[in-house]
């Protein structure tokens, strides 16, 4: 089943390269879509694909990098709409707080 889930990963999750990673690890599994930084230190991405693979990313963002602290990842289901056809980098999402 297809599916788009957003995250919200709050820690120490910036200047670790959080990003990079997250993209490597979705352009691995088949996950489209995209991850920016907020302003407030937290990581923000939107996750599309197999749910099975979307999954796997989503464990993958509670642990995260080497030198960084994850405190919490919130998810939100949406229906899916096959917006993405790769995985992008933002520019940061500074400013905004979802």
């Amino acid at each position: 089943m297809q599916v788009q889930k957003n995250i919200l990963v709050n820690g120490y999750v910036q200047g670790v390269s959080y990003r990079k990673h997250i993209k490597r690890i979705a352009t691995f599994l088949g996950v489209n879509g995209w991850v920016r930084n907020l302003g407030n230190g937290s990581v923000e991405a939107c996750l599309e694909g197999d749910e099975t693979s979307v999954d796997a990313l989503i464990d993958w963002c509670t642990i995260g990098p080497i030198n960084c602290k994850v405190e919490e990842v919130t998810v939100t289901r949406y229906d899916f709409k096959g917006a993405y056809t790769n995985f992008e980098i933002l520019e940061d999402g500074f400013g905004t707080t979802s």
